[in-house]
């Protein structure tokens, strides 16, 4: 089989845009992580991420948050085109500061929690969640 210099030129580029992408969405996840704490160091204690290890569908992937003396608690899927999942603010009168939701996922990748605690502090959990069938468009 031969290739014309444009088909070359055209298969090249592909690669490259491909080779490229992953590190542009995980870096979108970090930019939002630093816009949230504003830059301050992440504890590994003091949020309880709850996810499945294997997700058979990424259009409803359970997912469940906690994080006790939060104010907020901000939720990234590090592998989305957009990040962003969901922010839950918690207010003096809240029972509890946990959350529960479903989320898609675009494929296996990590799903990231990210908390304020009322001292100010910030806290993150992660878990990895394999998905079989793609939920955002794969």
């Amino acid at each position: 089989m031969e290739f014309s210099r444009r088909e070359t030129l055209a298969m090249g580029l592909g690669a490259a845009v491909l080779t490229v992408l992953p590190f542009r969405v995980n870096a979108a996840a970090e930019d939002m992580i630093a816009e949230f704490t504003g830059g301050a160091d992440l504890s590994d204690s003091g949020v309880e991420l709850t996810a499945p290890e294997i997700a058979e569908n990424g259009n409803t992937v359970p997912i469940s948050v906690s994080a006790p003396g939060a104010t907020a608690i901000m939720v990234l899927a590090t592998g989305n085109p957009t990040p962003g999942v969901a922010t839950f603010n918690f207010g003096p009168g809240a029972a509890s500061q946990s959350a529960s939701t479903r989320i898609r996922l675009a494929g296996t990748q990590d799903v990231v929690a990210v908390a304020k605690l009322a001292d100010g502090s910030f806290a993150k959990a992660s878990a990895a969640v394999k998905v079989t069938i793609g939920g955002c468009g794969g």
